[in-house]
């Protein structure tokens, strides 16, 4: 069991750097919002692939540390 959740702890790190790396920066919005109008994607903003990515992160996120709790308690 131990071996078993130390792989999907190993497989949900892997996917957190994934994630974070994946997403844009927060500064990047920063252009658009100086050069005046909005933009198709200042609307979609919660259907964006950023938006996805960062829900995807908060809840890899959230199973990593559940995981990391696991294997304190199998140890």
């Amino acid at each position: 069991m131990f071996v078993f959740v130390a792989i999907l702890q190993l497989l949900c790190g892997v996917a957190l750097v994934l994630a974070v790396l994946f997403q844009s920066g927060k500064n990047s919005g920063l252009s658009s919002v100086i050069g005046g109008g909005d933009s198709f994607l200042a609307k979609n903003k919660a259907k964006s692939l950023d938006a996805k990515l960062a829900r995807a992160t908060k809840w890899v996120g959230a199973a990593f540390i559940v995981l990391t709790l696991a294997l304190d308690i199998l140890q």
